[in-house]
C-alpha cells in the first residue's frame, strides 16, 4: 500500500475512532441507592410466559427472590397463578414485603378464582402483605368497566383490612375519577418511555404528573407502581430504548425519589422476553437485570451508551482496511480525492455493519431472530457488496489521474486495411426503414467490404422482397438472403451468414437493420485490427429518434448511462460488454471460438466474453458512429430489457466456472470483476423483488397483529434506503459530470432506469430457474399502442405500487406514526413504490405518445404494417 494510501487510512481510522469515542463519552450519575423501596417482581425466565401459563419453579422463585432481597425492602407482584401464589410467604423469608396483585379481565370466572386466592394469601400473611392490588391496567384495556372493577375492589377489601387499589397508568385515573373514591391510595404508573418524552425530561414528567394527581385527588397517597424505561425496542417520538437511556433515568429516578419521599417499584427486576406476545418487542427490556439475573448496566460507575466502543471501532476499521484495500486493487490511476472517495465509504459501511449486528444481538435470540438476523446479514452483505461497486465505479469515472486503454487513432495505408464484412440481420423489418440503412451503407468512405443481409423467417414477399430488389440496385456488394425457415433467432442468421462471408474478409462487423451508419465508421475503426491482440473494436449504440416524444426522449436519456459511464470505465480493464450493433469482430477469432451462440438470447454479449476468455483484446470508442431507433412503447422497452437481463443470467450460468475460477481461462481479474459486478445491480433488482413481497406480507401482519409485530429496527431500514439515495446520488453526479445532462435528463434517466426494475427482476429470476424463454425483437416503426393498452403493459407494476401505497397507508392507521421506526418503515414503503411509479409513469408517457401517432397516421391514411408474433422461432 502506497504512503498515500496509507495516509489516508490513519486519517479514516483516527476520525472514526474519534467520532466512536465522542458518542461513548462516560456520564457521571446518580449514585445507585444501597437498597430501593421496590421492584416490580414477575420471576419468569427463558421459555416460560403468562400468556401460555408456563411458570417458574417455586426454588426459581425463591432463587430470584434470595437475589432482589440484598437490593430491594419490597416487591409488587401481578397474580397469584399456581406457583405465583407462593411468593408472599417465599418473600417473607428473606425479610421482603409485598405489594400483592391478582390478574383480573374479562374472563369472570377465573376473575372469581384469582380473587378467592388472592384473599386465602393475604390473610394468611399478614404483615408481608403491606397493599393489595386487583387488576393491572384492567381499564386501560377495557377489559372491564369501573362499576365492575369497583366491585371486585370492595370484595377484596370487605375480606381484608389491607389497603386495597387497581394499578392504571396516571392519565386513566383522570379518565375515570369515580374510582378514586373507591380505592386506598392511588397505584399509577408512570413510563415516560410509552409518552415519548426524550430521557433528559424524563424524571421531571414524572415529577409533574405525580404532583397533578396529588392536587387533583387532595387526601390521597400516590403510589407509583410502575416506574422505568426499556433498555431495547423502538424509538418513540423523542424516547430511545437503550440500556444506557434505562440507566441515566433509573439513577436519576431514584436519587429525585429519595428527595420528594415517594413510595415506588422500578419497573421491572428482571427483562420478561414473553411480553414480546403483548407489549411489542420493547415488552421484554425493563428490567433491571437480564433475563439470565445479569445486571444491565453499572449502578455506580459512569455510564457509556456503547460499553463495548473500542471492540466495536476496532473491528469496524479493521473490515474498512480489508474492504479498502480490496477496492484499491488494480486502481493506480485513481487520484487521491477518488481514493479518499472510496475509504470513507469503506469506513462507514464498515461501521453502518458492525452497528447492525451488535445492535441485533442486543434483543434476546430465538430461532425466529437468528433465522431473521441471518437473512439480514446475507441481505446486509448485498447491499454493502452493491454499494461498493457502484462507489468504484462512481470513483473511477470521475477521479482518474488518466485513461489507461485510451482510443487511439491509427491511419494505415489504404493496402492494409483489411477487408470489413458488413453482417446485417434482420426479421419482419418495415422495407422503407431497411432501404435506409442500406442507403448509408452504399455511402462508406472505405475502399474494401462488402454487406450482407439476412431475412430470416419473414412471411410476408411484400416486407422482404423490396430490400431484395433494393441491394440488387446497390451493385455486387451487397448480398441478399431471405432464409424461412432457420433456427437461432439473431445468432442463427448470424452464423448463416458467417458462413457466406467472402474468404478474403479480415473483420465481420455487425449493425441492427435500423442503423444509419456514418461514411467514417470503417475508416475510422478499422485500422485497429493493425493491432493482432485486438479482436473486438466496438462503438456505442446511439439513437436518432429521441425527440419524437417525451417516452423516447426518457428512454434516450436512460441510454446514456450505459454508454459513456459504464463502458468506459469497463474499457479500462479490457472488460466492455460487446453488443450487437456498431461491433467489429476479426473474422479469424470470430471462427476459432465458434461464432455465435445459438443457445443464448444475447449472443453479442456472450460472444465477447468467450473472446476475453481466449486472452484477446477489445477497444471500445465513447463516439457516435451510427444511430438506430428505440422501442416505441413502454411494453417494448421491457421486452428489449427483459432480453438483456435474461440473457445476463444465461451467461453467467454458462461461464460460471470462468469467472469465478482461474484455469484454463483468460479471463484477467479486472474482467471477472467488472462482469460481475456489472451483472450486481441487477442481481439487486431480483433481491429487491423478494424484498418488496416481503414488506408487504411482514406490513400486513404489522396491521393484523399489531403487538406481535413491530416494524424493523431502524437501522434494518435505512439501509436499502441508504442505497437508493446513494445510487440516485451517483447518477446525479456522474450525469452532469461525465455526460454534461440537464437536470431534467438526468431526472429523465432515472424514471426510466427505475422503470425497468420490476421487468429486470423477473428477468434474473426466471434466468436462474429456465434455460428456453423465447428470443424477443425489438420492433422498429411498430404500430404503437393506444393509452390504455400502453398502461395494461404496465399492469403488474401498477398493481403492486397500489398494494405498497395501501400497505404504508393501512401500518400508518394501525400503528400510528409516532415512533422513529414506524415513519421509517413506511418510508421504506412508500420509496419501494417508487420504480413501479415510474413504470406507470412511462406507460403513460408512451401511451400518450401513442395516441398522438396513431392520430397522425390516422391522418396520413397510412396502412398498418402485417401483425408480428411476439417471439420468433
Amino acid at each position: 500500500m502506497s504512503r498515500a494510501n496509507i495516509l489516508i487510512v490513519i486519517a479514516i481510522a483516527v476520525i472514526s475512532f474519534s467520532t466512536w469515542s465522542y458518542f461513548n463519552r462516560p456520564e457521571q450519575e446518580p449514585p445507585w441507592p444501597k437498597r430501593i423501596q421496590g421492584f416490580s417482581f414477575s420471576p419468569f425466565r427463558v421459555g416460560q410466559s403468562a400468556v401460555d401459563h408456563v411458570l417458574p419453579s417455586v426454588a426459581e422463585i425463591e432463587e430470584d427472590l434470595k437475589l432482589v432481597s440484598t437490593k430491594t425492602h419490597a416487591i409488587r407482584t401481578y397474580t397469584v397463578e399456581g406457583s405465583l401464589g407462593e411468593i408472599p410467604a417465599l418473600a417473607k423469608k428473606y425479610g421482603l414485603k409485598v405489594t400483592l396483585g391478582c390478574w383480573v379481565d374479562n374472563n369472570y370466572a377465573k376473575n372469581d378464582e384469582e380473587i378467592a386466592r388472592l384473599i386465602a394469601i393475604a390473610k394468611a400473611n399478614k404483615g408481608t402483605v403491606i397493599r393489595i392490588i386487583v387488576g393491572n391496567e384492567a381499564l386501560l384495556r377495557e377489559d372491564l368497566s369501573s362499576d365492575e372493577l369497583s366491585a371486585y375492589i370492595a370484595q377484596v377489601r370487605d375480606a381484608v383490612k389491607i389497603p386495597v387499589s387497581t394499578a392504571e397508568p396516571w392519565h386513566v385515573w383522570f379518565k375515570h375519577p369515580e374510582m378514586v373514591r373507591h380505592v386506598d391510595f392511588i397505584a399509577t404508573h408512570m413510563l415516560p418511555y410509552w409518552e415519548g418524552v426524550h430521557v433528559n425530561r424524563a424524571v421531571d414528567y414524572v415529577v409533574d404528573h405525580v404532583n397533578l394527581l396529588k392536587a387533583s385527588f387532595p387526601g390521597k397517597e400516590i403510589l407509583i407502581a410502575e416506574v422505568g424505561w426499556p433498555s431495547n425496542g423502538r424509538t418513540r417520538h423523542f424516547a430511545q430504548a437503550s440500556q444506557a437511556n434505562e440507566a441515566i433515568f433509573l439513577r436519576r429516578f431514584l436519587a429525585r425519589a429519595e428527595k420528594e419521599h415517594y413510595s415506588y417499584y422500578l419497573m421491572e427486576a428482571f427483562d420478561q422476553p414473553w411480553k414480546k406476545v403483548t407489549e411489542g418487542s420493547v415488552g421484554a427490556y425493563w428490567g433491571v437485570y437480564d433475563v439470565y439475573r445479569q445486571p444491565k448496566f453499572p449502578f455506580f460507575s459512569p455510564i457509556v451508551r456503547v460499553p463495548e466502543w473500542r471492540l466495536l471501532a476496532g473491528i469496524s476499521v479493521a473490515i474498512a482496511i480489508i474492504t479498502f484495500a480490496f477496492l484499491l486493487v488494480d486502481s493506480r490511476t485513481l487520484r487521491t480525492r477518488g481514493r479518499s472517495f472510496l475509504a470513507t465509504i469503506a469506513f462507514m459501511a464498515a461501521t453502518a455493519a458492525v452497528w447492525i449486528v451488535y445492535s441485533y444481538t442486543r434483543q434476546y435470540l430465538t430461532f425466529a431472530t437468528v433465522t431473521i438476523g441471518l437473512l439480514m446479514v446475507a441481505g446486509m452483505i448485498g447491499v454493502v457488496v452493491v454499494l461498493l461497486a457502484e462507489a468504484h465505479e462512481w470513483a473511477e469515472a470521475s477521479w482518474a489521474r488518466e485513461w489507461r486503454r485510451p482510443f487511439v487513432s491509427r491511419r494505415v495505408p489504404a493496402e492494409r486495411l483489411p477487408m470489413v464484412s458488413i453482417h446485417v440481420p434482420a426479421y419482419n423489418e418495415p422495407p422503407e426503414m431497411m432501404i435506409e440503412t442500406l442507403d448509408a451503407l452504399a455511402r462508406l468512405d472505405y475502399p474494401n467490404y462488402e454487406v450482407l443481409v439476412i431475412d430470416n423467417n419473414t412471411k410476408d414477399p411484400a416486407v422482404w422482397q423490396p430490400v431484395e430488389a433494393h441491394c440488387a440496385k446497390l451493385g455486387p456488394r451487397f448480398r441478399f438472403f431471405h432464409v424461412d425457415p432457420l433456427a437461432g433467432f439473431k445468432a442463427g442468421a448470424l452464423n448463416f451468414a458467417l458462413k457466406r462471408t467472402a474468404p478474403e474478409a479480415q473483420v465481420v462487423a455487425v449493425i441492427d437493420s435500423d442503423y444509419v451508419v456514418s461514411p467514417d465508421w470503417l475508416r475510422d475503426m478499422a485500422p485497429q485490427f493493425d493491432e493482432p491482440h485486438i479482436a473486438i473494436v466496438q462503438a456505442p449504440q446511439d439513437y436518432r429518434d429521441d425527440r419524437e416524444n417525451l417516452f423516447k426522449a426518457m428512454c434516450y436519456a436512460e441510454y446514456q448511462g450505459f454508454f459513456y459511464i459504464g463502458m468506459v470505465t469497463r474499457n479500462e480493464r479490457n472488460a466492455i460488454i460487446q453488443h450487437g450493433t456498431m461491433t467489429m469482430v476479426r473474422r479469424a477469432v470470430l471462427d476459432e471460438v465458434g461464432g455465435w451462440a445459438e443457445w443464448c438470447i444475447t449472443e453479442d454479449a456472450e460472444l465477447g466474453l468467450r473472446i476475453f476468455e481466449r486472452g484477446y483484446e477489445a477497444t471500445y470508442i465513447p463516439q457516435t458512429y451510427g444511430r438506430g431507433l428505440m422501442p416505441d412503447t413502454f411494453l417494448d422497452f421491457k421486452k428489449q430489457r427483459f432480453r438483456w437481463a435474461y440473457g445476463a443470467v444465461q451467461i453467467l450460468r454458462r461461464h460460471a466456472h470462468a469467472l469465478f475460477h482461474k484455469e484454463q481461462t483468460g479471463l484477467t481479474k479486472g474482467q471477472r470483476y467488472h462482469f460481475i459486478a456489472g451483472w450486481l445491480p441487477w442481481l439487486s433488482d431480483s433481491i429487491n423483488l423478494f424484498f418488496t413481497i416481503g414488506a408487504l406480507i411482514w406490513s400486513l401482519l404489522m396491521v393484523l397483529y399489531p403487538l406481535k409485530f413491530d416494524p424493523p429496527l431502524v437501522i434494518l431500514s435505512i439501509m436499502p434506503l441508504s442505497l437508493f439515495v446513494f445510487k440516485v446520488g451517483k447518477m446525479i453526479y456522474l450525469y452532469r459530470t461525465r455526460i454534461g445532462a440537464s437536470i431534467a435528463q438526468t431526472l429523465a434517466s432515472a424514471l426510466a432506469g427505475l422503470s425497468l426494475a420490476h421487468t429486470i427482476a423477473q428477468a434474473i429470476c426466471l434466468g436462474f430457474v429456465t434455460s428456453d424463454r423465447p428470443f424477443f425483437r425489438t420492433p422498429k416503426l411498430a404500430q404503437r399502442h393506444a393509452l390504455l393498452q400502453a398502461l395494461h403493459s404496465a399492469r403488474e407494476e401498477a398493481l403492486i405500487m397500489t398494494a405498497l401505497w395501501l400497505a404504508a397507508l393501512c401500518v400508518a392507521e394501525r400503528q400510528g406514526a409516532d415512533t422513529a421506526d414506524l415513519v421509517v418503515w413506511i418510508v421504506v414503503v412508500l420509496v419501494q413504490s417508487i420504480p413501479y411509479v415510474a413504470a406507470v409513469f412511462m406507460s403513460v408517457a408512451s401511451g400518450f405518445a401513442a395516441s398522438r401517432s396513431t392520430m397522425i397516421s390516422n391522418m396520413t391514411a397510412s396502412p398498418p404494417l402485417p401483425p408480428e408474433p411476439e417471439a420468433e422461432g
